[in-house]
């Protein structure tokens, strides 16, 4: 655990402060009972582990609300006071640039944020998990969404293997609501640190500890979203070329991803999801740029990819129907 938090602390906020990724509003923050009686919070001092970024002013926020902020961190570290403060974080991840910076380096916050994610394990089997349960550990996993996302932590984020700590929420197949937002959420994280455009390091990561089955299951069984989000990611992996390789090296892995997608045409037949069908058809264009894989789906690609079954659905998407149509020539090539 010694590993998640900096040695180097460069400065700190004085008093209990919180924080807030997803803010949908600050007026539960202004009737929070530990700031209440305390001076405003405004000049940043050398006391209370919450880290200040080395410009610590955010355009984007006043100095209140950035005080609000630093409030909400703080209560992140008394148990008493961490889901409210979860709530108030994710709802302002997108108002704060540096928010990824605060949790991370602030001492204690990373593990109070684990801690929030183990203390859930208990109740995956037999599943026992509970909506009020599922949206707070969902809470917290938005603000680990925020640290993956920021070029500044997302390394920091690897290094420590803090994904591993998600993958069993995404080995759960219970299809209730509360499971299904957690699976969903999860992949968010994952997907977070593969969005990047440098994935090397990611991709590596993933490929190591087996985040492929997981997605490939999700892509069969989840939800229309959670389908996207899995599929996403092993679309990104591909795009890499040693996950492309990786993927391609062996028959049983090509014929494990390669079934899964032809199932998903088929679905998409039935089911007409466009967004779903872009991701399939750019995951099967991918896999065609590997020789082996390419003699392979000659024989394999779904009938429906084939025959126009889907020119209708892609009439207003002119960069998927060209995909489509460089991966059938592409299969045509001798």
């Amino acid at each position: 655990m010694a590993g998640l938090i900096s040695p180097k602390p460069v400065s700190y906020m004085q008093h209990n402060l919180q924080y807030n990724p997803y803010q949908r509003g600050v007026q539960a923050f202004s009737d929070s009972p530990a700031t209440s009686g305390l001076p405003p919070l405004a000049h940043p001092t050398p006391h209370q582990g919450v880290f200040l970024p080395g410009n610590a002013h955010n355009s984007s926020l006043s100095v209140n609300e950035e005080s609000k902020i630093y409030a909400l961190v703080i209560e992140l570290l008394n148990p008493d006071t961490r889901e409210s403060a979860l709530l108030e974080l994710s709802k302002k991840r997108e108002q704060y640039d540096d928010l990824a910076l605060v949790l991370w380096h602030s001492f204690g916050i990373m593990p109070a944020l684990l801690q929030e994610i183990v203390s859930v394990y208990p109740l995956l089997s037999p599943p026992n998990l509970t909506a009020h349960v599922s949206n707070r550990v969902c809470n917290a996993l938005a603000l680990l969404q925020c640290v993956a996302s920021h070029p500044d932590t997302r390394q920091l984020f690897l290094n420590a293997h803090i994904p591993l700590f998600l993958y069993p929420f995404l080995n759960t197949t219970s299809k209730t609501r509360p499971f299904e937002y957690l699976r969903l959420t999860s992949l968010g994280v994952i997907g977070a640190l593969v969005k990047q455009n440098d994935n090397t390091t990611v991709i590596h990561f993933l490929l190591s500890t087996e985040i492929i089955p997981l997605c490939l299951r999700i892509m069969e069984t989840g939800t229309e979203l959670s389908k996207t989000v899995a599929i996403f990611i092993v679309q990104k992996i591909l795009l890499d070329e040693t996950g492309l390789t990786y993927i391609c090296h062996t028959y049983e892995r090509f014929y494990a991803v390669g079934t899964v997608l032809s199932n998903m045409v088929n679905q998409l037949v039935e089911t007409q999801a466009v967004r779903l069908l872009k991701h399939v058809v750019r995951c099967y264009l991918r896999l065609s740029d590997n020789l082996r894989a390419r003699e392979a789906l000659r024989a394999c690609l779904p009938e429906p990819l084939r025959d126009n079954t889907f020119n209708a659905l892609l009439k207003g998407d002119l960069v998927t129907k060209r995909c489509l149509t460089t991966l059938l020539n592409n299969l045509n090539e001798q």
